[in-house]
């Protein structure tokens, strides 16, 4: 089974939405509590850069590109960050990829494809 599992990703108009979701069907309950999350973009010929994050405490934060546009969210229950992208614009074309970091153990999503065309 996987340890991490993203899904959400695909082909949007500019000013649309999309909603990716990421998944630790494997992490027990308590340690997922703890896990500091965030999610990453990557852009063909550019480095990854962080899009947003969020503590094991529920703060967050974001990149000044898409503040007001995009919101992190956390379900301990269901083990799983979100992503909700709304006004997206063709520059937020990037493969986007979850983190996590539990006490210093990182871990990657396997990335999903966010396309926005104009």
């Amino acid at each position: 089974q996987l340890r991490v599992v993203e899904s959400g990703g695909g082909l949007v108009q500019a000013g649309g939405s999309l909603r990716l979701s990421c998944k630790f069907p494997t992490t027990i309950l308590s340690t997922f509590w703890s896990m500091d999350m965030a999610w990453y973009c990557q852009a063909p010929g550019k480095d990854r850069e962080l899009v947003a994050a969020i503590t094991s405490g529920r703060d967050t934060s974001y990149a000044d590109s898409v503040k007001g546009r995009f919101t992190i969210s956390k379900d301990n229950t269901k083990r799983a960050i979100y992503l909700q992208m709304d006004s997206l614009k063709p520059e937020d074309t990037a493969v986007y990829y979850c983190y996590k970091n539990y006490q210093g153990q990182t871990d990657w999503g396997q990335g999903t494809q966010v396309t926005v065309s104009s």
